[in-house]
């Protein structure tokens, strides 16, 4: 058998070629994670909200929004992709931050925890810990990870770091003014909730829990109570902690508290 030898020439061409290929190569681009807003209801302003969220969270981390915002200011209206048993098929994670708090219809209610409880994961802001609190059903309220009824006067709220070694609370403050928000009164916390911040109740003469992480069957669930109005919502240390809950719901946030590779701020964006 003939022996073939490449001249030295010859061999340092083709493999600087090849170098040159492999670096010509983009790296993979890691997709979006896919998350579906859900907005609406009575007593805040989801108009903007829809837009400060969606915006203030893709300046932080690799998602985009698909947003579906109905009801008008009503309490009692029946976001129309629930009716649809696969309303979760395809997302990544589900941001819900409605106020249907006059929805009674536990077989529907509990159609809108069910992909929760199937492994979706979800961001539960504000006003989705009252909704559909009328219904004769605990499964939303286990979604969430407490049961709330009420909260107390629009006022500043000094929230508490309780956990600052948990991923989701690594960059809050130790203590936080939230200006002119509302205190929800925990009055069940489910048996998978695990408290991240509190602040005081004046009403209560107590602490409650406003900022949470929960597991509700195989999905994964971050919420806050915080968020009534617009200044909290846009303010940096919201969007910032809001961004890290979520992709610690999705699995994508480090220990550290920053987001896994490919799944921080996407430049140019």
């Amino acid at each position: 058998m003939r022996s073939f030898r490449l001249p030295l020439f010859a061999s340092l061409t083709f493999g600087f070629c090849a170098l040159l290929t492999m670096a010509a190569d983009p790296a993979p681009v890691t997709p979006p994670l896919k998350v579906l807003m859900v907005c609406g209801g009575c007593c805040h302003d989801y108009e903007q909200q829809k837009i400060i969220l969606s915006a203030g969270l893709s300046e932080r981390i690799n998602a985009e929004f698909t947003i579906v915002h109905e009801g008008g200011d009503h309490r009692d209206h029946k976001v129309s992709i629930y009716a649809n048993p696969d309303w979760a098929k395809g997302y990544d994670c589900v941001l819900h931050n409605e106020c249907f708090g006059a929805v009674n219809d536990a077989a529907f209610v509990e159609g809108i925890a069910r992909p929760h409880f199937e492994g979706v994961p979800a961001v539960m802001l504000h006003c989705s810990t009252h909704s559909y609190r009328t219904a004769p059903t605990d499964e939303w309220r286990k979604a969430v990870g407490q049961t709330s009824m009420s909260h107390e006067r629009n006022r500043d709220l000094h929230v508490k770091n309780i956990a600052p070694q948990h991923p989701v609370m690594i960059g809050f403050p130790e203590e936080w003014l939230d200006a002119k928000d509302e205190l929800y009164k925990n009055e069940k916390l489910w048996e998978n909730f695990v408290p991240l911040a509190k602040a005081y109740g004046e009403d209560t003469k107590k602490d409650h829990n406003v900022i949470w992480v929960n597991t509700y069957g195989k999905g994964k669930v971050f919420g806050t109570t915080l968020g009534h109005g617009n200044a909290t919502m846009a303010d940096p240390v919201y969007l910032d902690l809001v961004a890290r809950g979520l992709l610690w719901a999705c699995g994508k946030l480090g220990e550290a508290g920053k987001p896994l590779p490919g799944y921080g701020a996407v430049s140019g964006k």
